[in-house]
């Protein structure tokens, strides 16, 4: 008996029904039907198939809102409450916080350097002594206004940009750059905010904030990873990205760190407060917003995300100061900031996204494996089927308890990649064989039309807090 027939079996008995065709797992419970883009040879729990239809099935008492579509990427797993590699599209008067939880926009980001593996192997224990330094003992020096963040929250990035003081590493950027930049941050005009839901410290009487969070990649499978384009697969598109073979470049995978933890715990709690008294509360734990509180809470949701970018953009600058010291060359571009964990609206809809990636008609999309496996740059194909997404990576194989308990031999000589880190945890927890492997999740997106590949990247030296 297959593994999937023995799961079909114990999900039936849940009276959810089920069925495998063409790498579509198609599941059904009363009314509520979520497809799972899925190879049958990568594994399908029963927990991720049971929260992407609770996920499917929100809605609040009272309220015309309702989930228009459910769907989940290769790299579906079970999250803390709704799953992982889970796209749920609602009416534009229906929210629902806790899909995207406490990491509001969770993202990556993509830089050239500029130069080429042969220009920087000699200087590998150099990269790795000041990268550590930066990213991992905080040794940084990031000065901010109460008059910038009021700034970035109410206005907007360029804003927060214009108002930074020319202190710490503020003063060596390039600030023309930083602000063409900003237009390679997709998702940023469909975010509004306002300050009033910020946290009340950025706007203490002080000249100077130094956020302890601000510039920091954060734990979990966050990283900074230094890689080499090993493949171009799309030479025309990979020239327009200035993409090379054997270029070294930079991915940047964190988000909102204590913002996003700020703003997602209160709106859980504040969504489950305002439910009706004489109505019962859902299983799932899956609080919806209707009407103006969910326009109060993309809101809210906006300062999170407005922090995450800007996150992203200080650990950019801290890696383009060390480059500069070490190379005399600080000629990096950034190719796309996209965030993957975030409900934008488009297409007349709520898009939420939990660990999943907008794969809109041309839009550049990162896809990391694991520290040991090759990532893709591909650009979005617009499959509306689908969601206009695709795969934010490849998707937990096994879970960080189960990973704890094994020996990971860490081999700094004759492996081709490297794990620097402060916790010895992290090589276990995040160690390749935790993940899913990156070839089938790609070929299965490609095949279904989600996603063209342009290039592959190989990892090198890989940061983990």
């Amino acid at each position: 008996m297959s593994t999937f027939t023995r799961l079909q079996k114990r999900l039936s008995r849940l009276g959810i029904e089920s069925h495998f065709y063409n790498d579509i797992y198609t599941f059904n419970q009363q009314n509520t039907t979520a497809q799972v883009l899925l190879p049958q040879a990568l594994p399908l729990e029963e927990k991720a198939v049971k929260q992407l239809l609770d996920f499917a099935s929100v809605k609040v008492p009272n309220s015309l809102g309702h989930v228009c579509a459910a769907r989940a990427t290769p790299d579906f797993h079970p999250g803390a409450i709704a799953p992982v590699g889970s796209i749920v599209a609602t009416t534009e008067d229906l929210i629902i916080p806790a899909a995207i939880g406490t990491d509001i926009d969770c993202g990556m980001r993509l830089l050239t350097t500029g130069l080429s593996y042969d220009q920087v192997h000699d200087q590998k224990s150099t990269i790795i002594a000041q990268l550590k330094r930066v990213l991992l003992q905080d040794e940084r020096d990031v000065p901010v206004t109460p008059q910038s963040f009021q700034a970035l929250f109410d206005q907007g990035i360029a804003e927060w940009i214009a108002a930074l003081p020319q202190q710490g590493v503020w003063q060596e950027v390039n600030v023309n750059r930083l602000l063409a930049e900003i237009n390679q941050i997709s998702g940023q005009t469909l975010i509004t905010a306002d300050s009033k839901y910020a946290p009340e410290a950025f706007f203490e009487s002080r000249s100077i904030i130094r956020p302890a969070s601000l510039g920091t990649v954060g734990s979990g499978n966050h990283f900074v990873e230094l890689q080499i384009v090993d493949e171009i697969l799309d030479r025309h598109l990979a020239y327009q990205m200035g993409l090379k073979k054997d270029a070294v470049v930079i991915m940047i995978h964190t988000g909102s760190r204590d913002v996003g933890f700020y703003i997602g715990k209160r709106w859980q709690d504040k969504a489950k407060e305002l439910w009706p008294v004489n109505e019962k509360y859902p299983t799932s734990g899956l609080f919806g917003l209707a009407d103006d509180n969910a326009q109060n809470y993309l809101q809210a949701m906006g300062v999170a995300a407005r922090y995450a970018w800007i996150n992203r953009i200080v650990i950019t600058e801290l890696i383009r100061k060390e480059f500069m010291a070490i190379f005399k060359h600080n000629n990096s571009q950034l190719i796309v900031d996209i965030s993957h964990n975030i409900i934008l609206p488009e297409h007349g809809m709520n898009i939420h996204r939990k660990g999943a990636t907008p794969a809109n008609q041309g839009e550049i999309v990162l896809i990391p494996g694991s520290m040991g496996d090759y990532s893709y740059v591909a650009v979005g194909k617009g499959n509306s089927d689908w969601l206009w997404s695709c795969s934010h990576g490849a998707g937990r194989a096994e879970r960080r308890q189960s990973m704890r308990s094994k020996k990971v031999v860490s081999d700094k000589v004759n492996l081709p990649w490297q794990c620097v880190t402060l916790k010895e945890e992290r090589l276990r927890e995040e160690a390749p064989a935790a993940y899913k492997p990156i070839t089938p999740v790609i070929e299965s997106q490609e095949n279904a039309d989600l996603i063209q590949s342009v290039v592959k990247l190989k990892p090198w030296i890989t940061f983990k807090a």
